[in-house]
């Protein structure tokens, strides 16, 4: 059946006081660094999610948990640093104050398949991956040359090429994480909108891409018979664990990743330089690249900011970039 909503935030609120002071009935017990987490998520609203995930639910079956709460839940395993759903789930039922900010009962928490199963209602597609787990394997980028030095590209090469057809062929905003997006614009990005601390119609943004590690091997399985005819170092299919994920050159620790290249926009003339948009892009990815799909990207999914200046380092300095801002009355300011 559907989410049952009732109260919203406020029921939230009103059942995480009743059930705290029966578990905690010294509150200064609890350190300070708990104490402003507590508070953090005291005044985290996140009952739109109750009605934004609601078409995600079948109208038939057992009441599923609020969306509010498995998000919630999920935010503060982030906030404690627990990255294992296995462990997070253990911590829900051996500690009631993970439970009861949670927005659960202690002792009615919900179990490992849950925590998946909302994951996977969150995902707009039928697979998990973007990319197909069968095949080749990419060689490694090159490195800078110097140190410090990025990956060596042509820039200006990339940046007239694939600027003007991204100008001719917007990217439409239906990804797999679109929900995701709209979860996270709702509850966080327009509520920094309304409260002023983020300007949307004379915005500052500020761009650059940061290397996101997610292991130290990239899994793969090889499909062909190369090593039992004692050919090593094949280039045939291999199945890949984890296809969206490859090698890339992180230029300010002077070695090679696995994992992601996560490029961050913010409101640079905001407090503490609040996101606006960020996007996983390939590790391989040079920073060139990565800017230009993700600044298209967030354009269509945040079509009413009106950007006016753009802070950006020299990884992105072509002439191609300064005529598109021209064009569009954006300031640039970008490293040389």
């Amino acid at each position: 059946m559907l989410p049952v909503i009732s109260g919203g935030h406020a029921a939230y609120q009103n059942s995480f006081l009743s059930e705290f002071l029966n578990f905690y009935p010294d509150p200064f017990s609890l350190s300070k660094d708990t104490w402003e987490i507590i508070i953090e998520f005291w005044h985290l609203d996140l009952s739109l999610t109750d009605q934004l995930m609601a078409d995600r639910y079948s109208k038939h079956g057992p009441e599923p948990r609020l969306p509010s709460s498995m998000l919630r839940s999920y935010l503060l395993s982030i906030k404690f640093k627990i990255t294992s759903i296995t462990r997070w789930v253990a911590l829900l039922k051996e500690n009631p104050l993970y439970a009861i900010l949670s927005g659960f009962s202690f002792g009615d928490t919900p179990g490992i398949g849950t925590f998946y199963d909302f994951f996977s209602r969150m995902w707009d597609s039928g697979s998990n991956n973007f990319s197909p787990k069968e095949r080749f394997p990419k060689p490694k980028v090159k490195k800078g040359k110097k140190k410090g030095d990025k990956t060596p590209a042509d820039t200006e090469s990339i940046s007239s090429r694939l600027l003007p057809f991204l100008k001719r062929h917007p990217i439409t905003p239906n990804h797999a994480f679109s929900l995701i997006f709209r979860l996270y614009k709702q509850q966080f990005l327009m509520r920094s909108v309304s409260c002023g601390l983020i300007d949307d119609k004379h915005l500052s943004l500020a761009g650059d891409g940061t290397p996101v590690r997610t292991s130290s091997l990239l899994r793969s399985k090889r499909l062909c018979d190369c090593r039992e005819r004692g050919i090593s170092d094949c280039h045939c299919k291999r199945r890949f664990s984890q296809p969206d994920t490859n090698s890339g050159w992180d230029s300010s620790r002077e070695c090679y990743f696995n994992g992601y290249h996560l490029f961050m926009f913010v409101a640079s003339d905001s407090h503490s330089d609040l996101p606006v948009f960020p996007l996983l892009e390939r590790a391989s990815r040079h920073d060139m690249l990565s800017f230009l799909h993700s600044f298209f990207t967030m354009k269509s999914y945040l079509p009413q900011f009106r950007i006016e200046k753009l802070l950006l380092d020299s990884a992105m300095d072509a002439i191609s970039v300064y005529g598109y801002c021209k064009e569009n009355a954006i300031s640039p300011f970008i490293d040389l």
